[in-house]
């Protein structure tokens, strides 16, 4: 931990919680996810969070570079417990403060205890890292645990509710108390306001001549810090378990809405990071019929996919052969399956071109027409014109149709692929 203000400030012991989560704000949320991302061992944080709850947490002192309070055990054994945080240096403390001040937006949403989420991720960019991440909260307690105990835990909770209350609190654990960060903030306010000035010295008296700019600079801007490697694997959303339900919210939706979007941000960046994202077309928005399919394969929970096949008017059989056909091709394999059009005169005329020339040097198969759909005849095979113009295999069972496969471009393929998939004939 490097040096930085000396100054300290003390918290009350805050009352017992119970039934109620431990942070409102996003700063306090991501707070709480460097503790449960970082510990190895969950049962440690979740008692640590019943630790919270009932009031065993005494009083706590914040000062740069780390938190200290008294945790006791429900036997009343008091333990010294200490957790760590790397404080800012110098330079990266100009970083932010430049930042800061270059937005006015920034200053008063600070005096008015909130941290802007632009101001965090500007931060970020520029290598200042203002929220801990894993690994960044470095627990000590004199239970002799050496990763995060339940007394540590504990700690990070309370220290949720403080900073939801004064976010302050976060910059002092950085290394600066509020009165010296105000202060830094106001000087570079007023830097940046001279330069805004018109300078007498320039004829017209407008703008400023670059040396006197680059002289008044706080600190010149860092290169632009590389790429982030793609993670593993998706986040874990923080957990919901309060130990008491919330009036009005259902804890298994919006949990499994909270797993689902995490997986589907962990796409989404690792498509934007591919080679060649950029020439690629962005997707259609999904309906609310196409997305509780999305949703249900995310699901394990029983009671959840009835729910969601429910919500959209599906039968439970229903609702597997659209995951089986989300399974094959997305929304379109679900459209294919779904959607019964009648192509129009240039879709059709596109379709006979294609049909001609896949059995151009063999004898064709006899297909009847019903809309876009073109069935074998005297066989369970079929094959499906999308609207984006691909064919899609199926194969008839139990007087129903099924997916049997993902799309191609050319319905030769694909009813040969509607022939390889197994099941009985029509």
């Amino acid at each position: 931990m490097t040096g930085g203000d000396p100054y300290e400030k003390t918290f009350a012991a805050l009352p017992p919680a119970p039934g109620r989560g431990f942070a409102r704000t996003w700063w306090g949320h991501a707070w709480l996810r460097a503790l449960e991302d970082s510990a190895l061992d969950g049962e440690q944080v979740r008692l640590g969070r019943r630790v919270a709850r009932s009031g065993a947490v005494g009083t706590v002192s914040v000062r740069p570079g780390g938190l200290t309070a008294i945790v006791r055990d429900r036997d009343g054994t008091a333990h010294r417990t200490d957790v760590l945080v790397q404080e800012f240096s110098q330079a990266e403390w100009d970083r932010l403060l430049g930042l800061a001040a270059a937005e006015s937006g920034y200053i008063a949403a600070l005096l008015d205890r909130e941290v802007p989420p632009e101001l965090a991720e500007d931060a970020a960019a520029a290598g200042v890292e203002l929220l801990p991440g894993i690994g960044d909260l470095d627990p000590r307690c004199d239970c002799g645990e050496w990763d995060h105990c339940p007394h540590t835990a504990a700690l990070c909770y309370q220290v949720a509710r403080l900073l939801d209350q004064d976010p302050f609190v976060l910059l002092l654990l950085r290394g600066r108390g509020e009165r010296r960060l105000l202060e830094g903030l106001e000087e570079r306010s007023t830097a940046n306001a001279r330069l805004r000035a018109p300078h007498t010295d320039v004829p017209g008296g407008e703008g400023v001549p670059a040396d006197v700019a680059y002289r008044a600079a706080p600190a010149g801007l860092p290169p632009l810090p590389p790429l982030p490697d793609l993670p593993r694997a998706p986040g874990q959303p923080p957990t919901l378990d309060t130990e008491a339900e919330p009036d009005g919210l259902d804890v298994d939706a919006v949990e499994l809405l909270a797993q689902a979007a995490a997986a589907e941000a962990f796409r989404l960046l690792a498509e934007a990071v591919a080679p060649g994202h950029a020439d690629r077309a962005v997707p259609a928005a999904l309906t609310h019929a196409q997305d509780a399919v999305r949703l249900t394969r995310e699901a394990d929970d029983v009671r959840v996919r009835s729910r969601l096949a429910a919500a959209t008017g599906r039968s439970r059989a229903d609702m597997e052969l659209a995951l089986l056909a989300w399974g094959f091709g997305g929304a379109p394999g679900l459209a294919a399956l779904e959607d019964d059009w009648t192509p129009d005169r240039a879709a059709l005329a596109r379709a006979r071109t294609a049909l001609a020339a896949a059995w151009a040097d063999e004898e064709a198969p006899v297909l009847r027409r019903v809309r876009a759909r073109w069935t074998r005849s005297g066989t369970g095979h079929q094959i499906r014109l999308g609207r984006e113009g691909r064919w899609w295999p199926y194969r008839r069972e139990a007087a129903r149709w099924i997916p049997a496969g993902p799309s191609a471009p050319d319905p030769a393929t694909a009813l040969a692929a509607a022939l390889e998939a197994p099941g009985p004939a029509d």
